[in-house]
């Protein structure tokens, strides 16, 4: 008789060794600059074909899409997921549900955690809580620091997702603003640099002359003069410009204004070594909205104006901004609600940012189109994810299967995040995530969880 344990392991080696077939019929598919009616095949954890006409094959699990847009599942290439060190506001397990939820398949996760990761037995760490506790494809960053550098220079290739810098305000160590240090990091570096761009200095003179006039309880509605337009300008511009001159591989996350915009190309994503990046709330809140919101919706780089907003749309469709994330960061609310200068910034985002954006296409500031290639295919392209961003023969099969003509409310009882809370509650969607799937498992359907041991897989980056 066997043990407890060979008897599971081979159960377990059974149940992957079994061929499921998988049919999607009658999808409106959106994928790759096109939009057409079609049905997918999908065996075990690969798409096998795709099917444009009444010839259905067998499947062992068939459904019916009719009338819902089928997609390539989200990859958020900016998250700050909490673990280790911050379980009280989130971790892995619980975000990577909510991304699931909102039809994220899969994340690379920041360095600032605590402790934070700056050396890859902290790096293997994050690799291993993921294996065991997240629902979605997962990848992590490794954090630059003054003394690391030794480090960053052996980094495989294929395991990290990028080597993030904090040019602007940051935690410990993480802060890396001397000209000398960040040009050696640029030179170094075998893998895409993703870089916070704020110049700390112009931020600290801002913030004194507002401690000055208010002392702690600044009003929340001069955050973006005190993360101003400058202080973001002037660390992009360095950044662009070391990029430049040491033929770097830069990534400048979360972009957040109209002049910032210069600084990019418009060329094809696949063309550029200097790329860009804009978060969904910078698409979807102004400066107005300080006043109802308050710190909820306090994020460094600042939401700011609504010409900065209208800017970063407008270079969405010119192809200045190469991708969207949502630099989710969850905080407790009790903390969200301290005053001004001990009021976190940051914000839980993942469950609800491809809504934000469709709802955008819906509103015609946009198409569904430029969403998919801005949230699906160029974080692929951009971070050479390897057979992932794309619905396409012997891709894995992560999909979103979303209804366009839902009436979709953001509410407390339906949120997934562990800190309990959204800037978008009460805000009605026209679309809704239906289902989500992950290396061919359906992890998210009608608005329930199904969870899966091994639905989720390590990303990997096929580097030259």
């Amino acid at each position: 008789m066997l043990s407890n344990e060979k008897s599971v392991s081979l159960q377990a080696k059974n149940a992957n060794s079994l061929i499921m077939k998988t049919l999607i019929k009658n999808a409106t598919i959106i994928n790759e600059g096109k939009r057409f009616e079609a049905s997918l095949l999908i065996k075990n954890e690969r798409i096998v074909s795709l099917i444009i006409d009444d010839n259905y094959p067998e499947a062992d699990k068939i459904i019916d899409a009719t009338g819902k847009y089928l997609i390539p599942g989200v990859i958020d290439d900016q998250v700050h997921f909490r673990q280790p060190g911050m379980e009280k506001k989130a971790d892995i397990f619980s975000e990577s549900r909510a991304a699931a939820a909102g039809g994220v398949t899969s994340f690379m996760e920041m360095p600032n955690t605590n402790p934070p990761t700056i050396d890859m037995s902290r790096f293997d760490e994050k690799m291993e809580i993921a294996a065991r506790d997240s629902l979605v494809n997962y990848g992590f960053y490794l954090g630059a620091t003054e003394e690391n550098l030794s480090v960053i220079e052996k980094l495989p290739a294929d395991k990290v997702a990028g080597v993030k810098i904090f040019m602007g305000s940051s935690t410990g160590n993480l802060l890396v603003n001397k000209p000398e240090i960040l040009e050696r990091i640029f030179k170094s570096s075998p893998i895409l640099i993703a870089t916070h761009c704020e110049d700390d200095s112009i931020i600290q003179a801002n913030l004194q002359n507002y401690l000055k006039q208010y002392g702690d309880d600044i009003p929340i509605k001069y955050h973006p003069a005190i993360r101003s337009a400058e202080a973001c300008y002037r660390s992009s511009a360095m950044a662009v410009e070391l990029a430049a001159k040491t033929n770097a591989n830069l990534h400048i996350l979360h972009l957040s204004t109209a002049k910032e915009m210069d600084l990019f190309s418009n060329a094809a994503i696949q063309d550029k070594k200097i790329t860009a990046e804009v978060c969904a709330h910078h698409l979807w809140f102004s400066e107005q909205d300080y006043e109802k919101k308050g710190t909820l919706i306090k994020w460094n780089p600042a939401i700011k104006s609504q010409n900065d907003r209208d800017a970063l749309r407008n270079a969405l469709k010119s192809g200045k901004l190469d991708i969207v994330a949502t630099d989710h960061a969850p905080h407790l609310l009790s903390e969200k609600q301290n005053p001004y200068t001990s009021a976190p910034s940051g914000g839980p985002l993942v469950q609800h940012s491809l809504q934000i954006m469709m709802e955008l296409a819906a509103q015609g500031v946009l198409s569904e189109e430029i969403v998919i290639e801005k949230m699906c295919h160029n974080p692929a392209i951009r971070y050479q994810v390897k057979d992932r961003g794309f619905i396409r023969e012997n891709y894995f099969a992560d999909l979103v299967l979303i209804d366009p003509k839902a009436n979709y409310t953001v509410e407390k009882n339906n949120l997934l995040y562990k800190c309990g809370w959204s800037p978008l509650e009460g805000q009605s969607f026209q679309h809704e995530v239906m289902m989500t799937m992950v290396n061919g498992k359906i992890v998210w359907e009608n608005n329930t969880l199904i969870e899966h041991a091994s639905a989720a897989n390590a990303l990997v980056f096929e580097r030259n």
